[in-house]
């Protein structure tokens, strides 16, 4: 049996608490070998070896199947899952002329079987409350980075049995094997597989940037460090927007034709939270756009920085295969000053946040890829200056729809502690799928408890569970 893990810090006392004991730890193999081969890192994969391994998990009700009965079909249909992707079940590893590369070998996943007897779902999910601090201990890789893949798994996965009789099921998975994208389209074809169904598996090839020669060196072997403080001070909270609200903030945002003057017709009906390039049926060259002032304020002639990833799946020329599994992401940043922000209407940072995303084409995205090869690094992660908001994630991603693992979808969606700074969003999809949104928001404790204190913003968002 595997000791009990360090546990989370109680979210009234800040001591430690065992809330989180690891039953039993094992790998999990590949039921076929793989024919890849290597996978070579590519200019979007890299820069993400100095951010933590992705953290996500699902919260689901009772299974109506004993736990013995539950652990084999999991550590099964996740067998089967990774010989369709069997990027996930090797390890990196840095080739004599300094390239970083996928090594295919089949060398496993971690599994945990963990228990957590003094938590529930009423205690981890309250309603009009900032996330309990428990809910960290639900994530195996804990401050893992995405370097660590050389002589670690490229990916962890931990069912958790709560007091209520529901369970957990979470994941820590590599950033410069996936992206959010190749993340959720994983962790569909596991449900599928445990449906019974039999999931296509995705596509590799990785000359969609022509075969980049650039490569990013770590000199005398040692690994990249974290770019932002990661025990910083922070309050996170899940923020509801109601389909209602989020049709009221649409037409605030387009209601004059500057707006649509910024934007292609296509991207007309990208909503406001979200990110259309993460959308797997998008076509358009679009995205939508969220508005917000810097996390930190500030005075009114400073700049302030809204960035998101988008997915340039869809934006080179020739396209990339919607089903790409890697990184196909860049950062695109809109910046204002704060004045502007804070005294202009909703509209006009909505249009801001459009005409970015709109016009990062081919042409840009291959720009952007000829900087980073003249000076390869990893991403700078984080809010140095307290005035940036980082919107990740996507609530087109289908982390409700397509994870039914066969008792029923997912009651929730949450992250780990990986990547959370000041200024740190993600958006998610409501749970009723009918257009509402969810955003997980990670502030400095004094920004939040001023947001919470903004009337119109507080109008809009409202209690979650």
């Amino acid at each position: 049996m595997a000791p009990s893990l360090p546990s989370s810090l109680d979210s009234s006392s800040g001591s430690a608490v065992a809330v989180v004991t690891v039953l039993s730890k094992c790998t999990v193999y590949p039921d076929a070998a793989s024919v890849l081969g290597d996978l070579k890192l590519s200019v979007s994969d890299l820069p993400m070896l100095s951010c933590h391994y992705i953290q996500k998990g699902l919260f689901f009700s009772r299974p109506p199947i004993p736990i013995a009965a539950l652990l084999s079909l999991l550590k099964t249909s996740l067998s089967r899952a990774l010989s369709l992707v069997p990027a996930l079940a090797g390890r990196l590893v840095t080739l004599p002329d300094g390239r970083i590369v996928i090594s295919c070998d089949g060398s496993g996943v971690e599994f945990s079987h963990a228990a957590a007897p003094s938590l529930t779902l009423s205690s981890l999910l309250p309603p009009s409350s900032d996330v309990p601090l428990p809910v960290r201990s639900l994530f195996p890789c804990e401050g893992v980075i995405s370097f660590d893949g050389h002589f670690r798994p490229l990916a962890a996965f931990q069912l958790t049995e709560l007091g209520d009789g529901a369970v957990f099921v979470g994941c820590g998975v590599n950033h410069a094997v996936v992206d959010g994208t190749s993340l959720w389209s994983f962790f569909n074809a596991w449900a599928e597989l445990c449906r019974g169904g039999a999931p296509e598996p995705p596509e590799f090839r990785r000359d969609f940037f022509g075969g980049s020669p650039a490569v990013l060196r770590f000199p005398g072997g040692a690994g990249p460090e974290v770019t932002f403080p990661v025990n910083a001070p922070l309050r996170e909270r899940i923020f509801h927007f109601a389909r209602e609200a989020v049709q009221d903030l649409k037409a605030r945002a387009n209601r004059r034709a500057v707006v649509r003057k910024l934007c292609s017709d296509r991207l007309r009906e990208a909503e406001i939270f979200g990110k259309l390039a993460h959308d797997p049926k998008a076509t358009s060259e679009g995205a939508g756009a969220g508005a917000g002032a810097g996390a930190g304020g500030g005075e009114a002639g400073a700049v302030t920085t809204f960035r998101m990833a988008v997915n340039c799946r869809h934006r080179v020329r020739p396209r990339v295969a919607a089903e790409y599994f890697g990184n196909a992401i860049q950062s695109v940043a809109t910046r204002a000053s704060v004045g502007d922000v804070a005294s202009r209407e909703l509209r006009w940072a909505a249009g801001l946040l459009h005409a970015s995303v709109a016009a990062h084409g081919d042409a840009a995205v291959r720009k952007a890829v000829a900087e980073w090869e003249a000076a390869p690094r990893c991403f700078p992660l984080g809010n140095p200056d307290g005035a940036g908001i980082t919107m990740g994630s996507s609530h087109r991603f289908p982390m409700y729809d397509g994870n039914d693992f066969g008792w029923g979808r997912p009651l929730a969606v949450r992250s780990g502690k990986a990547n959370k700074f000041d200024g740190k969003i993600s958006a998610f999809p409501g749970r009723d799928g009918d257009g509402s949104v969810d955003l997980e928001v990670c502030l400095a404790p004094d920004t939040m408890a001023a947001l919470l204190q903004d009337h119109e913003f507080m109008s809009y968002a409202s209690a979650h569970n």
